[in-house]
């Protein structure tokens, strides 16, 4: 049996996000600029080398696969990948495979999506609100998501709504999300915003919103419970007790939750990154192309693997930001 991945601090990598395009029909504020210059697709990799890597994460150990962005859905024939990948799922070696996704090609690919195994899914939604929902988006149309959010759930797919806190733009929105996805039944994880891409250190500080401030004010309403589950992800979560909805938390900053990471990030031009908040990568395209034996990749997988550092260093508490990252989110994926 191959040898599984363990990085220098004895923690299994199980999780593999992988980006398949830095495209989007949206361009959210805090993820990417209004005029974006996009990779050239010659830099990408195809979709065949896209199988080919993630085959070989999944041959160390990786259990869950989830697919990124950009927005996954509007990368050429991604269903083809998402087809080839059922493979794994049917043979026990990978356990999940899932998306983040904005919602807006739900509709046309919910059922497909369910026909291929994904089980549940994430989307990006940080307002109900349609004009703020348009600013935030700058390009997106709230109607199209939430249409995008039916078909999956009529296709099966348990949601997760994934909302970036936002001071001074999603404050007053908190309760109203809250109460919706308890009607609708779907989960809903908050985010802090994190110090990544062009728009300067002040801009992230005026916009950053303390998950510890956003959960005192739920408790001034609800009882939430700790629940010690975990999804492989870092994300910890409450149980609101008057309604049982789940509430996740990822809190990069206020309470770094490096000790459990099991994760690492591909891009889609084959850069792997060990760590979010880091910016050490290692090329994967390079081994991947430079031979068809994939004993060169798995090696360069695993040398990579050894430079995974104990954590990052995203830090708000100085009024500045520390170990902010020039990549935009785009590029490493979601």
């Amino acid at each position: 049996m191959t040898a599984p991945l363990i990085d220098p601090f004895a923690r299994a990598i199980s999780y593999l996000r992988v980006s398949v395009t830095d495209r989007c029909d949206f361009r959210c504020v805090y993820c990417m600029s209004e005029n974006m210059t996009f990779l050239p697709k010659k830099e990408l990799l195809t979709l065949e080398e896209l199988d080919r890597m993630c085959s070989t994460f999944i041959r160390l150990g990786v259990e869950k696969l989830r697919i990124t962005g950009g927005e996954p859905l509007v990368r050429r024939g991604i269903m083809t990948f998402f087809h080839a990948m059922t493979r794994h799922l049917d043979s026990g070696a990978l356990k999940e495979l899932t998306l983040t996704t904005n919602g807006s090609q739900l509709r046309k690919y919910a059922a497909e999506l369910a026909e291929c195994g994904v089980r549940r899914i994430n989307v990006s939604l940080d307002t109900l609100d349609e004009r703020k929902f348009a600013e935030v988006t700058r390009w997106g149309r709230l109607a199209q998501v939430l249409d995008g959010i039916e078909a999956a759930k009529a296709a099966g797919i348990r949601v997760k709504i994934n909302a970036v806190a936002l001071k001074g733009f999603n404050e007053d929105e908190l309760f109203p999300l809250v109460d919706w996805c308890a009607r609708e039944d779907q989960d809903l994880t908050f985010i802090e915003v994190m110090p990544m891409g062009d728009l300067g250190n002040e801009d992230r500080l005026d916009q950053y919103w303390s998950l510890e401030d956003l959960r005192a004010r739920l408790e001034e309403r609800f009882t939430l419970t700790d629940l010690a589950e975990r999804s492989g992800g870092p994300a910890r979560y409450v149980r609101i007790e008057e309604t049982g909805q789940k509430i996740g938390f990822i809190t990069p900053l206020s309470h770094n939750f490096c000790e459990s990471c099991n994760r690492v990030r591909l891009t889609c031009t084959g850069e792997l990154y060990m760590c979010l908040g880091q910016e050490d990568q290692a090329d994967l395209r390079a081994p991947l192309r430079a031979s068809a034996d994939d004993a060169v990749l798995e090696q360069a997988i695993r040398n990579a693997i050894a430079r995974k550092p104990k954590g990052h260093d995203f830090d708000y508490s100085r009024q500045q930001v520390a170990g902010q990252m020039s990549r935009h989110m785009s590029h490493t994926g979601g």
